[in-house]
């Protein structure tokens, strides 16, 4: 046994260590927020290899991002010495390098390029071009789901959707996939499932080539990736999972706590590990989040602790409006610990208000969830031309860049293109044969982007990847076309194109390494979130924040409605309240240190201001581990005023009764437009009229009666287009 490994093995607690040393039989490991997961998988890799004396290349292990299974294989060489030859892949690079080693066998080409959810969409449109693209949107979001449920268009799809329509969607999209020979992000997972079963000496040869396999977070696969899991695993096989069943969060991804729940039951023997010391927060942290996860009945059961003694109690607080929400944050923040705080909230329309005042009060953050780089227009350009030069089928590459930059092949010309599609899979062929229907501007463009594929790429080989896929865009003048709109609209998206193609750098100039490096560019993205290197504040939503830790976390919006969303009546069922009980979980398990959560009387919503109540959440916290301000009717913000308090009952407001409604005079101050007596149209209230009107904390507020016998406090500046004045005689 080397050395560092058996250093790490007397580093670990006796749980860790019991995990790390199990024998034959399936285990799972229930791992606790902050207890040392990663430490026990990458640990018991090691000992497969160094003492068990399981060849490196007999072990699989598979994560879900791209940055954990690189901090895996890191962690693993280190304890074990030769164990580069350990595959460990995030499901979906595992299913595409299966699929590769057996495309035929699936009707797929080798170097087949892969799908995202836009390239679907646009897929759909050359089916249905008629059909708008936000209702082909749905479908192509319902196929995926399909897809990840490993359901064809020949089962019963009810559980997906009862759209009488769908079936028809799913078969023709995938007829029209099968031509083009590429595959989407569904097909990863599902196809490999498919492989397995329907091909004995394939499931035979993967079995006997993977003697171990460890799963990470398995409380976040789906059915497909069970179904895959159960595909790859037989008597022989070693299987080892890693979980918390507490911290499956992503069911409106698919995935399926159920999957962990039952684990026991679908294979016999399994010993069942709880890893329960934390070693990140404080005890009153996460007697909390205990505290509430406890009240889920869908769950297996732990309790964690820590011995890092019980620390400040967390902090609940009440507040009158947002307003108040965000002056208390930013006073709190005067002691300028920027990069240890994290604000968590469960919607991005959130984080407005927070970045609105820290600009003015000049404080630094963070806002994790800008716009994915692979999503941008640029880089999706620079892929599908390389997608083409790779599978001359691709239909989707071929209408995204048939014109960008602009060559003067506008629709007509492209409609003359369609006819022969439907006589050849090849669309640079078909391009071809359109040209004698063609004229003027377009042929000539046409004849000369048919030319620049056809020309070859590699010479000797010997330069990088980064190299030709340069020479190659610039055949194009595609580099040239964003560096003239970057002078013209002051963006950067030239800088994009040249940080995508130095990710080619370490590539060589082959073709199978072009196909190596699309595969790892579409599934394992790298980190471009341009704020990632920004010190300050974190903002950032609740399910953002999975695997990370701040030593002050401040969980804002904690209402009825917001979070848990929907609220009351409006779940469908338990399960709904379940999943949010667990975000709310992993959200306390990231503060080290310090917790606030924060909750307000009034919040704008959907244009309006509208009253809510203390999320469910904060009356399960146990009393004896909290700080709770008062409740809000007895709280008096020292930042509100209550003669300018659009919620104050004693103001001097009376309204009408219902049906009732007298219009009363106008007069007295117009603020924004709006008076005593301004008439109003709301999309969701309809007629009414103004009855006060004021100004509070830099919003106009104004008072509604409307005729319905309904009254609101109405905020205009969020309410968009659902609000709206009304002429005198429009109404009477």
């Amino acid at each position: 046994m080397h050395p560092l490994l058996s250093k790490q093995l007397d580093l670990l607690n006796e749980p860790q260590k019991e995990s790390v040393l199990h024998g034959k039989d399936p285990l799972l490991i229930l791992a606790g927020a902050g207890s040392g997961k990663t430490r026990v998988i990458t640990t018991r890799i090691a000992y497969l290899i160094g003492a068990e004396q399981i060849h490196p290349a007999s072990i699989l292990a598979v994560t879900f991002t791209n940055k954990a299974a690189a901090e895996m294989k890191e962690r693993v060489e280190k304890m074990a010495p030769g164990s580069s030859r350990v595959m460990i892949k995030t499901f979906h690079s595992f299913g595409a390098w299966l699929l590769r080693l057996n495309a035929e066998l699936m009707g797929l080409k080798p170097s087949f390029v892969i799908y995202d959810d836009k390239d679907a969409v646009e897929l759909l449109r050359t089916i249905y071009p008629d059909q708008p693209r936000n209702e082909l949107k749905v479908y192509a979001s319902l196929i995926s789901k399909a897809k990840d449920e490993c359901l064809s268009p020949s089962d019963n799809l009810k559980e997906v959707s009862n759209d009488p329509r769908f079936p028809e969607y799913y078969a023709k999209y995938e007829e029209k996939l099968r031509r083009v020979g590429n595959a989407d992000f569904g097909d990863l997972i599902s196809l490999p499932v498919r492989l397995l079963k329907e091909h004995d000496e394939v499931r035979k040869r993967i079995r006997q080539r993977f003697r171990a396999i460890l799963v990470d977070e398995y409380q976040d696969t789906n059915r497909a990736q069970d179904m895959l899991l159960e595909q790859l695993v037989g008597p022989e096989n070693r299987l080892c999972v890693v979980g918390d069943d507490d911290q499956s969060i992503y069911r409106f991804r698919g995935a399926r706590v159920e999957n962990i729940l039952s684990f026991e039951k679908r294979f016999p023997d399994t010993k069942v590990i709880r890893l329960e010391e934390n070693y990140r927060s404080t005890g009153h942290i996460l007697a909390a989040a205990s505290a509430v996860v406890n009240n889920n009945q869908g769950r297996l059961g732990k309790t964690l602790w820590t011995q890092k003694g019980d620390g400040e109690k967390p902090r609940v607080l009440y507040f009158s409006d947002q307003r108040e929400e965000t002056a208390y944050v930013t006073d709190l923040l005067k002691d300028k610990r920027y990069e240890e705080t994290a604000i968590l909230y469960r919607t991005n329309a959130q984080s407005k208000s927070f970045e609105d005042c820290f600009r003015k009060n000049n404080i630094p953050y963070r806002l994790v969830g800008n716009l994915s780089f692979y999503e941008r227009e640029e880089v999706k350009d620079c892929l599908a031309y390389l997608s083409l030069l790779l599978n001359n089928a691709d239909e989707v590459a071929m209408r995204r860049i048939i014109n960008k930059p602009t060559r003067g092949v506008g629709a007509g010309a492209i409609s003359k293109i369609d006819p022969f599609l439907d006589d050849t899979d090849d669309v640079l062929e078909a391009i071809k044969l359109s040209l004698p229907h063609q004229r003027g501007k377009a042929k000539k463009s046409l004849e000369e982007f048919t030319a620049a594929y056809a020309r070859p790429l590699w010479d000797d080989e010997k330069d990088s990847l980064a190299y030709y896929i340069r020479q190659f865009l610039d055949r194009f003048s595609l580099m040239e076309h964003y560096r003239g709109r970057d002078r013209a609209e002051g963006t950067t998206r030239e800088d994009n194109i040249h940080e995508l193609i130095n990710s080619a750098s370490e590539y060589r100039g082959t073709t199978e390494e072009l196909v190596r490096f699309m595969e790892e560019q579409g599934l394992n993205p790298p980190s471009h979130d341009e704020t990632e290197h920004v010190q300050g504040v974190t903002l950032i939503t609740m399910h953002n924040t999975k695997g990370l830790e701040f030593e002050r976390v401040i969980i804002t919006g904690m209402e009825e409605g917001l979070f848990p969303r929907g609220g009351g009546d409006i779940y469908e069922n338990e399960e709904d309240t379940e999943e949010e009980r667990r975000l709310f979980y992993v959200a306390v398990t990231r503060a080290m240190k310090e917790l606030y959560m924060t909750s307000c009387r009034f919040r704008p919503r959907y244009g309006r201001l509208e009253e809510s109540w203390p999320s469910r959440f904060l009356n399960e916290l146990p009393a004896e581990h909290i700080s709770e301000s008062a409740p809000y009717d007895d709280f008096g913000g020292s930042s509100s005023s209550k003669e300018q308090d659009p919620w104050n009952e004693s103001q001097d407001v009376s309204y009408p009764e219902a049906g009732k409604l007298d219009i009363p005079q106008g007069g007295g101050k117009v603020l924004g437009g709006y008076s005593v007596g301004t008439r109003v149209y709301h999309d969701d209230y309809g007629n009414g009229v103004v009855f006060n009107v004021i100004q509070n904390g830099g919003h106009l507020v104004i008072n509604v009666q409307f005729e319905s016998g309904k009254t609101a406090v109405l905020m205009p500046e969020f309410c968009s287009h659902k609000l709206e004045k009304l002429a005198h005689d429009e109404w009477q």
